[in-house]
């Protein structure tokens, strides 16, 4: 361990000790990460931070911007893992590691994964105590990773949740997708949220915040995008549970759920 400098005799004790604490809680654990543009306006995100979200496309997005800037990322619990998808925001997969199905062992995974890589993107297989949670929020600020949760976490520093998730193209039955338009909440504590719309990528457009140009770009006639596809389970006399889309990319559409 480094041993501390000495404290200058010749000025004040107290105003050393603040320099101190400011130089400690300005370093590598709360510097900023690399944050998606089209996100920036809501959040910024700091090493040693873990983010809660509601919908895998949000957490895709947020490693995204981290993994262009040349950082290594991975994802545990994604056994449903969509590549195609996390390549069209921007994640570089040859620097991804991906750990599908950790199973009992997801936290001691999740842990090895945050020593090594700048950005975790974890979707445990059960509820997470506080313990649990403790463990990896320390292992984050000694290793200055970020920690995103696809789901409930006991403490995090921000919750984004989809509120609401619209595709231009047909409502109904089979067609063409041309753009998705969300509108995304960042919660933080009992502060009231922060809100903004974003158009996700498109089959020619990366994830971009929601102003007058890019809503008419949205808007105009487009490169036909892949064809309407249903997902979900199946019974024998049709669907059975929860049912999305399949749009760009192989990117899911879901439906926005509550973030606790």
């Amino acid at each position: 361990m480094t041993a501390m400098p000495a404290l200058d005799p010749s000025r004040p004790v107290l105003d050393q000790l603040r320099e101190r604490v400011a130089a400690m809680e300005g370093g590598p654990a709360r510097e900023a990460v690399a944050t998606h543009a089209g996100l920036s306006d809501l959040l910024q995100l700091r090493a040693g931070a873990t983010y809660s979200v509601d919908a895998a496309s949000v957490g895709l997005a947020l490693a995204a911007e981290a993994s262009r800037a040349g950082e290594w990322v991975g994802f545990a619990g994604w056994a449903d893992f969509g590549a195609e998808a996390a390549a069209e925001l921007g994640v570089d997969l040859t620097r991804t590691v991906l750990v599908p199905e950790p199973g009992e062992h997801w936290l001691e995974v999740t842990a090895a994964l945050v020593d090594v890589l700048r950005v975790v993107v974890l979707r445990p297989p059960a509820s997470v105590d506080a313990r649990s949670a403790g463990v990896l929020d320390a292992r984050l600020r000694t290793r200055s990773s970020v920690l995103v949760v696809h789901g409930d976490w006991p403490r995090c520093d921000a919750r984004l949740s989809l509120e609401e998730s619209r595709w231009s193209g047909p409502d109904h039955g089979s067609g063409r997708l041309r753009a998705r338009r969300a509108r995304l909440a960042v919660r933080r504590g009992t502060a009231p949220p922060a809100r903004a719309e974003v158009w996700f990528p498109g089959i020619d457009a990366p994830l971009v915040g929601v102003d007058e140009r890019s809503d008419r770009a949205a808007r105009a006639s487009r490169p036909r995008g892949p064809v309407l596809e249903p997902v979900g389970p199946r019974g024998p006399g049709g669907p059975a549970g929860p049912v999305g889309v399949r749009g760009p990319g192989g990117l899911v559409v879901e439906e926005a759920g509550a973030c606790g």
